[in-house]
């Protein structure tokens, strides 16, 4: 990767953009005049002359103030995971944060990626990970430790796996920072939703396929969600949901024999696929021992995939 080059000197960047890496001073870094300022006068004078007293007393004003200006909070997308699906503005912004305060899922193994590929950040990681059913640290305590980060001057940046608006409650915390007087920045990142699916081989769309899809949880009301199976259903933190959900679905319009996937640890060690339909799914997973984090895909769209066995998968000459 080449770094932008930083602005000229004394250009502001900008609005909406990152200093370039490398033109950010270390934390504690401070500049001092050159030894050329200091006259002949300020050394008779105990080292200091009445210009380079005006001038350190400025320097002093200038620190203080920047001390009690707030800083600003970044809420970043890391994607599934994949340190190479992070967009170059959410690297930026990871590269010139003070503070990064991630998730568990997608986050964590974007770090870890930008580590193994030798990229070095400066910036204290707090972990704020949840897992399935148990919240370490709860949203209103990640709320304040965002603003009490950015009081305190620092560059914050929140990672969040997926995109930070596609249930990553997102919205919540810039409402709670702006609330606050602080100001906050969104850096899209790329959904899980689409990603995961897409490594095993899934469109959500497909021309004679599928013309429409929705994306929910396993929380959300699965009856109130219509269509076919040329309206594809993706469902994100479902597996512990998974058995109502199929059998919710089968009773409309897909049937119990439309296709479902699930992509399990999308982009991780443990990836892998299970294809079924809804009258089998539940069965399956349970066999198979299938655990979150997974992306579950209901519709005929799983029948393009290769993980799709022959009794399920489309054959090829019915696409053309």
């Amino acid at each position: 990767m080449i770094p932008a080059p930083p602005p000229p000197s004394g250009t502001p960047p900008a609005p909406g953009t990152l200093p370039a890496p490398g033109t950010l001073p270390a934390p504690g870094f401070r500049r001092t005049a050159p030894n050329s300022d200091r006259s002949l006068g300020s050394v008779r004078n105990g080292g200091r002359s009445p210009k380079s007293e005006a001038r350190s007393d400025a320097r002093s004003e200038g620190a203080a103030n920047a001390a009690s200006a707030p800083g600003k909070v970044w809420l970043v997308g890391a994607g599934p995971g994949d340190a190479g699906l992070l967009t170059l503005k959410g690297l930026r912004a990871l590269e010139a944060a003070d503070v990064i305060v991630a998730d568990r899922l997608g986050a964590r193994g974007v770090l870890d990626g930008l580590a193994a590929e030798g990229v070095r950040l400066r910036a204290e990681v707090v972990d704020v990970g949840k897992l399935p059913g148990h919240h370490a640290v709860p949203q209103d305590a990640i709320n304040a430790l965002l603003v009490r980060l950015a009081r305190d001057g620092r560059t914050v940046v929140r990672l969040k796996g997926g995109d930070p608006y596609v249930f990553g409650r997102g919205g919540e915390e810039l409402a709670h920072c702006r609330e606050n007087g602080i100001d906050v920045e969104v850096v899209s990142g790329v959904t899980s939703a689409l990603s995961v699916p897409a490594i095993a081989g899934i469109p959500l769309t497909h021309r004679g396929v599928a013309t429409a899809f929705t994306v929910a949880t396993g929380h959300d009301q699965i009856r109130e969600l219509g269509g076919g199976r040329d309206h594809t259903v993706v469902l994100l933190m479902g597996v512990g949901t998974l058995a109502h959900a199929a059998l919710t679905l089968a009773r409309g319009e897909r049937g119990a024999g439309c296709p479902v996937a699930i992509v399990e640890d999308g982009y991780g060690d443990a990836q892998r696929v299970t294809v079924g339909t809804l009258d089998t799914i539940a069965n399956q997973a349970a066999v198979r021992g299938v655990r979150s984090p997974a992306v579950i895909v209901v519709g005929d769209v799983v029948r393009l995939s290769p993980y799709a066995p022959e009794g399920i998968s489309l054959r090829k000459e019915a696409l053309l």
